[in-house]
Parts: C-alpha cells; structure tokens; sequence
C-alpha cells in the first residue's frame, strides 16, 4: 500500500545501501543497525529510539518486494517535485490534487500491475479528460497500539477504540435530510469536472458548483450538515498478525473516514509499537536470550533449562564452552503465516563471581596449579617485540 509520506523518506538512506541493493544486502543492513540502535542497548537515548523506528520502517517496505516496487515507481515519478501538491504550471495554480492521483493510480494500476486504465488513464483525466471525480475518498487515519513482546511475536485479536469521522447515522452518508436525496449538479451535469482551456491543451477542474461530486444537496441532513460524516466513537476489532515489528504500520482498508457525500472510506493504518521484553530481544525472525552460567558449568559442562515464550527446553552446554557462545534451538522463533521461520539463539555468558568463600579460593588455586596456563604466546611473542624495539 503506497504511503503519501514515503515521497519525504528515503528509505534507502536511512539504511545506508544503493537503490539496486539485493535483499541479502538491505536484510544484513537492518539487522547491523537494529542491533545498535535497540532500546535496550540504549536506554534512555531518544535518538536511538527514534532512528530505530526510522530503520524499522524502512526495513519493513524495502523486505516487502511488492512495496518496494511501488516506493520505487512513485519515488521515480514523484521525485522531481512537479506534481506535488500545489505544483504550479504557466504561473498559475494547477487543478491538481495529490490525494486523487494516488487514489486514480492505485485504482488504475499504478505499480501494481494490475488491469485497467492505469498511468495512461491517469494522465488522460488530468490532459483534457471528461472522466467523472465522483464523491471524495474519505481520508486514511493512524492510531498507533502498545503490545507485548509475547503478543507481536504470536499475533493477537484486540479492540480498538477510536474517535473520528464516521458515516452519519441519519443520512447514511449522501448528506441529503431524510425524504430527500441529492441532485444532479446542473453545471456539470452529473461529471463533477469542467474543462479548462491552456493553450495547446485542455485541463479539467473539479467542478465549483458541487465540488466536484456530481451532485448538489438542496435539502441538508441537519445531523451532519450535508458533509455526510459525524464525529463518533468507534470500537474495532483488529487483528495483529503473528511476527509484526515494532513501527510496523498494520492497513486496514475502508475503515478510514468516510468519503464524501457517500464516497469510499479511506484506510485505517495500525502503528505497532512493541514494549521490551525484561528477557528475550528480537533480530529478524529469530529470539535472543543470554544465559548466565558458572566458570566450573562452563568447563565441566552442564544441562541448562531455559524458558522458550511457549515451553521451556532442555538445552545441553558441551565441556569447555567459551563465554558467547550460541545455542540454537530450532523453530522456537518467530511464526509467519503459521509457519515457524526463525530460532531462539541462547548466548552463554559466563559469570565470574566478584568475591569467593575461602573453600572455592583454595580449589582455584588448587587447579590453577595443575592446569596449563592459557596459551597466550602469540601476545608474549608480541609484547617481547615490543619491549627490544
């Protein structure tokens, strides 16, 4: 779904890879800055939450090669600034809106390949073109929503209550006062644009008497005052797919605003906002976890039971494991269209106690006697150079 505000963003920036970059280059790009950019790796830093949600974004329309095609075409046809809104032409204001060339292409076609009067018939209306404008798209609305980490990671049926425009109960939303019903605008007889000759060519403009709809209402519905929609409050029932991100946007088409005078609703976007877990942290589809463990576990090895965010599992720590080293357990990740994809990855970080019972002092220095010491002789070698230099 193509956002208006992806004309300001430049996603590719953001993520510091070429416009041609492969997927395994922008994936590799994600996940080095998430890392760095994490809340948890940075508390406190509202810099680093606000270009992690940046990084989200980005990532979450560039790995989608569906929208990626469609940021790049309009990006590509938008990029030059000519037909942003109030883009002027012969030094006067053109009767260009940029809702509606977005609204016309998506329906035509417009980088989704699909059938219809696509960029030909886009143009076609602006040029000189008779097609009818109709009543308005009602406009897109944002809320934003906080869920668990368990939540995101699992998917989740939630209710959501908002207050924003709605269809009006009393007129149902032609804005006519019940018993009545709109008119055919006279001007335009039902078209909803006039043309407008310039020069070599003709441009169409929203018809002034109606607005542009098509039709006029004589008699308005005293609830809404003819606009068709009321202010109310709402209660949605949303569902959150599993695996969602934190700064993911969630579309939920036609449950917008209503259009004008009974024109289509626009779109309702969903922000994911995901609180931090006080254990697991997230990279791609796979879940982090770190393990404390002892020096005598490390070295002698050991069974380790660690928590999953269904089931614990039973993990087995080889003899002589080294402080960072990774656990993987399959298929305890993140889930996608009831699919598993990703793993839980268990980091075992070896604690080294700050003060020891005389009991464990005198068995340390018991085995630092019969053990080798560490081979270091690359540093000795090195440090002895450095010394007769």
């Amino acid at each position: 779904m193509v956002s208006r505000d992806w004309l300001d963003k430049d996603f590719y920036k953001v993520l510091g890879v070429p416009k041609d970059a492969p997927q395994s280059d922008i994936k590799k790009a994600y996940r080095q800055l998430a890392r760095e950019l994490h809340p948890d790796h940075n508390p406190g830093n509202a810099d680093s939450e606000e270009r992690f949600k940046e990084v989200s974004e980005a990532h979450a329309v560039l790995s989608d090669e569906k929208q990626r095609k469609e940021y790049d075409e309009m990006r590509s046809l938008m990029g030059a600034g000519a037909f942003r809104r109030g883009a002027r032409m012969g030094g006067g204001q053109t009767p260009f809106d940029f809702d509606d060339l977005m609204a016309q292409a998506r329906g035509g076609g417009f980088a989704g390949g699909g059938a219809g009067g696509g960029l030909g018939d886009l143009f076609g209306s602006f040029f000189g073109g008779n097609r009818r404008r109709g009543p308005g798209k009602g406009r897109d609305v944002e809320t934003s929503v906080e869920l668990d980490f368990g939540d995101a990671v699992a998917g989740i049926t939630l209710p959501l209550k908002l207050r924003s425009p709605g269809v009006c109960d009393t007129c149902h939303g032609n804005g006519a006062k019940p018993g009545t019903s709109p008119k055919t605008c006279p001007s335009c007889n039902g078209a909803g644009v006039r043309t407008v000759n310039q020069g070599a060519f003709s441009l169409s403009e929203p018809c002034r008497d109606c607005d542009g709809v098509g039709t006029i209402v004589t008699d308005k519905c005293p609830e809404c005052r003819g606009s068709g929609g009321v202010t109310k409050t709402r209660t949605l029932t949303v569902r959150i797919p599993a695996g969602v991100r934190d700064g993911q946007k969630i579309r939920l088409a036609g449950r917008g605003e209503p259009g004008e005078r009974g024109g289509p609703s626009g779109d309702l976007y969903v922000l994911i906002r995901v609180r931090a877990h006080e254990l697991f942290t997230r990279d791609g589809d796979d879940i982090l976890l770190s393990v404390p463990i002892s020096l005598s576990e490390a070295a002698l090895g050991t069974t380790l039971r660690v928590p999953t965010l269904d089931e614990p599992v039973t993990l087995r720590v080889p003899p002589g494991t080294p402080s960072g080293r990774i656990l993987r357990v399959r298929g305890r990740g993140v889930s996608r269209n009831g699919k598993t994809s990703g793993d839980l990855l268990v980091t075992v970080d070896i604690d080294v106690p700050d003060k020891l019972s005389d009991a464990a002092r005198t068995a340390l220095e018991d085995y630092a006697k019969s053990a080798p010491a560490a081979p270091r002789g690359k540093i000795e070698r090195a440090v002895a150079a450095s010394e007769t230099s």
